[in-house]
């Protein structure tokens, strides 16, 4: 739980789970914490008791900033249904700064698209917002996340390339530290979000411009 005065510092990270997007995902988290802020994330604890949607709303309400990847919105399979998780917590995320108290005016978000104009097929109603897309490129994430910061007044940010290489260095310490830890062949995938938010913490300190 973020205390009061953390509100400023982070940022609700609402994206697909699934073994595809993971990568995608340790990219996403990376980024975040080296612009300076601390990511927030469903998975960050695991209580058995805790209704999820209001563990997501908490979040949502202690974070200014968010980051909603709605590019996994299509089926996992073949005939399947389409994925809603995204789009509905990014509703919630709008709604909680239109109608929340006063200082959750103050709260911004960034959508992200796999494609740039692909989502008014399937969510006309946010057709009028500033959304960036990554096409599935880890770097272009980078870029849209540091733009993103600096376009709402974050300054002094290293540039996305700089991150990026930063963020390759971390991995081979990681793999390093999961074999340390006794992950068999430095294989890290295995590790949770929060354990992997805390290891990037300890490896590597955000990169200075």
């Amino acid at each position: 739980m973020a205390l009061p005065n953390e509100f400023e510092d982070c940022v609700f990270i609402n994206c697909p789970f699934d073994d595809e997007y993971l990568p995608m995902l340790r990219v996403l988290i990376f980024a975040v914490i080296q612009c300076g802020f601390k990511p927030r994330i469903a998975t960050e604890r695991a209580d058995s008791g805790e209704v999820r949607i209001k563990k997501i709303s908490s979040i949502i309400g202690e974070s200014k900033y968010s980051i909603h990847d709605i590019s996994r919105i299509e089926p996992l399979q073949t005939n399947a249904l389409p994925r809603f998780n995204m789009p509905f917590e990014l509703g919630i995320d709008i709604g909680c700064r239109d109608h929340g108290s006063e200082h959750l005016a103050e709260k911004r978000c960034l959508i992200l698209e796999k494609e740039r104009f692909r989502y008014q097929k399937v969510i006309s109603d946010i057709a009028g917002n500033d959304i960036k897309s990554h096409n599935n490129d880890p770097i272009e994430l980078v870029k849209a996340i540091r733009s993103w910061f600096a376009e709402n007044g974050v300054f002094g940010l290293a540039s996305h390339t700089r991150i990026w290489e930063a963020y390759n260095e971390f991995i081979a310490r990681l793999s390093d530290e999961a074999e340390t830890m006794g992950y068999e062949n430095g294989d890290y995938s295995d590790i949770p979000i929060a354990e992997y938010i805390y290891l990037i913490t300890r490896l590597s300190p955000p990169t200075k411009a």
